[in-house]
């Protein structure tokens, strides 16, 4: 996944994530994006600061001290929603610490655990919406994750 940060001909800036640069200027080419705000196709992209992760053992302030706090929707959230959703983020980056990425292979790699044809481990992967139906038809325990996890060879 890629993230652009996008704006309309009326200035509203708000975030877009595609699979490419191809998708974007793709659904760009057809006229499937739109500002969430006010509704403008005419939508560009917007100039972004590159991503630079921070040391993992380093604690840093995210912002500027004094600086609004970032929207992360297009209608304000309550300081409770954000501190959910915070938790819920960093919940997640726990629980996939000790988990190993199978791909498009999460739907087979599951199902030989549940039957015993390969040992239990925790994995996280890609499952179609029907392959994650009839594993749950098969009684195999499976969840969705809350938050999108890119496979390792698309990080940056």
């Amino acid at each position: 996944m890629i993230v652009f940060d996008l704006s309309c001909s009326v200035g509203h800036r708000f975030e877009g994530w595609f699979s490419s640069s191809a998708d974007y200027e793709a659904q760009q080419a057809r006229g499937f994006l739109a500002c969430p705000t006010c509704g403008s196709a005419e939508v560009s992209k917007a100039p972004m600061a590159p991503a630079v992760p921070a040391k993992g053992n380093a604690q840093r302030e995210t912002r500027p001290a004094g600086a609004p706090q970032q929207q992360l929707a297009n209608t304000p959230m309550t300081p409770q929603m954000q501190k959910a959703l915070k938790t819920l983020a960093k919940a997640q980056a726990k629980a996939l610490e000790n988990s190993t990425w199978v791909g498009d292979k999460f739907a087979e790699e599951t199902r030989k655990m549940h039957y015993g044809e390969r040992d239990d481990a925790p994995i996280h992967g890609q499952a179609s919406l029907a392959e994650a139906k009839a594993l749950i038809d098969e009684g195999v325990p499976v969840a969705p994750l809350p938050f999108p996890v890119a496979p390792p060879d698309k990080l940056n």
